[in-house]
């Protein structure tokens, strides 16, 4: 199951989906990011895509 910022909704949709604010989103989202490798959500997106694939 894709995590719901993976799904295409906007930091406010995935923080009103898991009760949570939208500063705790973008802060995981930026730890994440960094962990990865990775600059923006679509970039996110495609590296969970292609692990899929693979």
């Amino acid at each position: 199951m894709p995590a719901p910022g993976a799904r295409g909704g906007t930091n406010r949709e995935v923080a009103a989906q898991l009760f949570l604010s939208v500063k705790t989103i973008e802060m995981h989202l930026g730890r994440v990011y960094r962990k990865l490798g990775v600059r923006s959500r679509t970039q996110l997106a495609n590296l969970l895509r292609d692990k899929e694939v693979a």
